[in-house]
């Protein structure tokens, strides 16, 4: 009865409903929300988020602008920025800059930032967004299933994921536990995240 309980309250923190009684015995992964804000327009033209360090949440916070979001994972502070290409922080560690992110038209914005992480084999159900998501492993492996294929994303190589609607299913597909870094660029006057279903044909 434990484990059962624990699949449903990781499934919803994901925000979807549990799984199908056919796959209770997979682990879900576990899904943390680091951060988030609500923004009424976004940057001009292609879109990328920058990842950069911090050695203070403070000194983050003070470098993020109106599209930047702190967050603090596997011992280390984060600033993630959405806005143009070549992007930088002068007054942190550069570490990433993924994109261009496919594009998301909405009334207003939601920037939100997750933390994914599991053994392998652990998964999430089918799922969908009201827009992008973007993906920078810190450990291990994910692997995102959708209509479009199977997209593997090893450790310390950023990833743009698919666009909004597309029906997919993240793992933890690695030899080593998943620690994930998420970011999310959706319509923010719709779910967060609603059940989905693959198309006939998709496994």
């Amino acid at each position: 009865m434990k484990v059962l309980i624990i699949a449903v309250v990781a499934a919803f923190a994901w925000g979807v409903s549990p799984a199908p009684r056919t796959a209770a015995a997979q682990q879900p992964l576990v899904i943390k929300p680091l951060a988030e804000k609500r923004v009424a327009v976004l940057p001009a033209g292609p879109l990328f988020w920058y990842i950069a360090n911090f050695s203070t949440v403070a000194l983050a916070e003070a470098a993020a602008g109106p599209w930047g979001l702190v967050a603090e994972s596997a011992g280390r502070v984060w600033l993630f920025t959405l806005g143009p290409a070549g992007g930088s922080s002068p007054s942190g560690s550069n570490v990433a800059e993924l994109g261009p992110i496919p594009h998301v038209v909405a009334p207003e914005y939601l920037l939100r930032i997750n933390e994914a992480s599991g053994p392998q084999g652990a998964v999430t159900p089918v799922h969908t967004h009201p827009g992008s998501e973007a993906f920078f492993v810190l450990a291990g492996e994910q692997t995102i299933h959708s209509p479009h294929g199977v997209m593997r994303v090893q450790a310390g190589r950023p990833e743009a994921g698919h666009g909004a609607d597309v029906p997919m299913q993240v793992s933890s597909s690695g030899t080593t536990d998943l620690l994930s870094l998420v970011m999310f660029v959706v319509d923010a006057t719709r779910p967060f995240s609603s059940p989905a279903t693959f198309p006939p044909g998709v496994r």
